[in-house]
């Protein structure tokens, strides 16, 4: 038996992985902005390495119309001009839920995200990032 072959999880696991499955379809309704949320999970991507997650999300940016521009500085979103302020807290605020560093303070995150988002769009976000870091987790250990 190779003890070292990919984790086939969908096959192992079908009913959790049908519960995330739903579970993401209704973030997805949720309605996030799309622009919004392809810049987002394909950041968390980014940061976690997973490279079948940043090729799929690059691809899905792409053909919702996020030019090659953006998506080229979008790893260095702090020192370019490329995105707006919005963009740029769900950014920071992406980061944060993605790295977790016990130094982050997350009282000014909130503040910036509140200056352009309601609780709920809030809620939305955080349930996106949530959502990317765990595909991306599973992704990633399976090969």
């Amino acid at each position: 038996m190779n003890t070292t072959r990919p984790f086939d999880y969908p096959k192992s696991i079908p009913e959790l992985f049908d519960t995330l499955y739903q579970t993401q379809l209704a973030i997805n309704k949720a309605g996030l902005e799309p622009s919004l949320h392809h810049l987002v999970v394909l950041r968390a991507s980014q940061i976690n390495q997973c490279g079948f997650c940043v090729k799929m999300h690059t691809k899905e940016a792409r053909d919702d119309g996020e030019t090659n521009e953006r998506m080229d500085r979008l790893v260095v979103w702090q020192h370019v001009r490329d995105f707006n302020e919005k963009e740029r807290a769900a950014l920071a605020w992406t980061e944060a839920l993605t790295v977790l560093d016990p130094k982050t303070d997350f009282a000014p995150l909130r503040g910036k995200l509140r200056e352009h988002f309601s609780e709920q769009e809030v809620g939305v976000l955080t349930a996106t990032i949530g959502m990317i870091n765990l595909w991306n987790r599973i992704q990633v250990s399976a090969h």
